[in-house]
């Protein structure tokens, strides 16, 4: 149970920080796009100044200017923004590591989708990941000249590849949250590998005299602008894993699709209107239009639903040993009568609890393979908090909170 309480704990600790990192990287990526394209040319501006813009926050005015390639001479002090897109990197894929690959069997791995090992599954997340990356580049070096239309359009295709061959391999929120990984790295990269570079030549320029080449700013504005067209689509992927009406439904590769749309529809609206100050009100009728067919598409059964009996017939993984104890345990007899009783009226594949479609988070409480296999969650949530049910409306007694916890003790 110890062990229990630091990873919960360790999991609060590391989703705190990824999301004030991402808050403060999103925040400043969004702020610099608006600022650039709000920029207007002063008459007056010194030499080199492609625009400036006047701005009052906080009881104060703010000057700011900003220059087609670089200054004159090197500035005594600089500011760079690349932390905030490290952190909020660092952070995830130890989230990743932590809940994904430490807990593959619960949150990775579907064997009625495909029978992976552990070992597999995060030897596959890896190489989605890096391939993302590689390919994404490839494609902005090669169609530099093509412009970032075209490059979109064959990220989207991409992507959307990607995210149905990943609905065939992992688990409905396993596939969800790789597609956002995989976009979130190359985001990462993106800061890592192109811009702060970029930067760091254009002022290694600066300190030995020599006048930078705009290429260098011309790149790393454009991946700056792909990053910002990814914001949207990456958030709704990490969050859609409380949802599995996203996550876990049929057309679930459709929903990362249209999602893919939707951020770009939203971004190009407030794009514009940062630079022109029009409203394009179509955007919005797209992105509502989008959304219903998002909500119409997750109405359809689950992909993983099957029958009880069937599902009662995958067999455990003689690997493991911890969930065949798990169920061996002359405690378990008496947790699974309480777990039937308290909560499979919710996590079952077909769940009987009035307007509830899927089982929440996907989590299904039928067969023994279901219970062991949730064991860990069924701790935290049951045992060492009284989260579920919630609101305890089944009426979960502390002697049946015991039973489990004896079966857990046990097992």
């Amino acid at each position: 149970m110890v062990l229990e309480y630091l990873w919960e704990w360790s999991m609060f600790a590391l989703r705190w920080l990824h999301i004030v990192a991402a808050i403060a990287w999103i925040g400043s990526s969004f702020y610099f796009i608006a600022l650039d394209l709000g920029l207007k040319k002063a008459k007056s501006a010194p030499a080199g100044v492609l625009g400036e813009e006047w701005q009052v926050h906080g009881g104060g005015f703010y000057h700011i200017q900003k220059y087609g390639v670089a200054p004159e001479h090197m500035p005594d002090d600089l500011v760079w923004f690349k932390w905030e897109a490290y952190t909020t990197w660092l952070s995830g894929f130890a989230l990743l590591c932590l809940m994904y690959y430490a807990g593959a069997h619960l949150y990775l791995i579907d064997p009625t989708v495909m029978p992976l090992s552990t070992g597999g599954a995060i030897v596959i997340s890896l190489i989605v990941l890096a391939a993302g990356w590689i390919v994404y580049d490839q494609l902005c070096k090669r169609l530099m000249e093509a412009g970032d239309t075209t490059v979109f359009i064959i990220l989207f295709l991409f992507m959307v590849v990607v995210g149905f061959l990943l609905t065939h391999v992992y688990s409905g929120r396993g596939a969800f949250i790789h597609v956002g990984a995989m976009t979130a790295t190359i985001m990462a990269a993106n800061v890592a590998m192109v811009i702060i570079p970029n930067q760091r030549v254009v002022v290694a320029d600066l300190i030995a005299g020599r006048r930078p080449d705009p290429k260098y700013g011309k790149i790393a504005k454009q991946r700056s602008l792909h990053n910002n067209y990814l914001t949207l689509p990456v958030i709704f992927f990490f969050l859609a894993n409380h949802y599995p009406l996203a996550t876990s439904t049929r057309f679930s590769w459709v929903i990362i699709a249209i999602v893919l749309v939707m951020g770009a529809v939203i971004r190009h609206y407030f794009n514009t209107k940062h630079a022109t100050g029009r409203h394009l009100v179509w955007t919005w009728v797209v992105t509502v239009m989008l959304f219903l067919a998002m909500v119409a598409l997750s109405t359809y059964p689950l992909v993983r639903s099957m029958p009880q009996e069937e599902a009662a017939g995958i067999p455990f993984d003689p690997m493991d040993a911890g969930m065949t104890a798990l169920v061996a345990s002359d405690a378990f007899p008496e947790a699974q009568n309480v777990i039937l009783a308290r909560c499979s009226m919710c996590h079952s594949r077909q769940p009987l609890w009035e307007g509830m479609v899927h089982p929440p988070l996907g989590v299904v409480l039928e067969t023994d393979y279901d219970i062991a296999r949730e064991a860990s969650r069924i701790a935290r949530q049951a045992v060492l908090s009284h989260a579920m049910p919630p609101g305890n409306v089944t009426g979960m007694t502390a002697d049946e909170r015991d039973a489990i916890g004896r079966w857990l003790r046990d097992g």
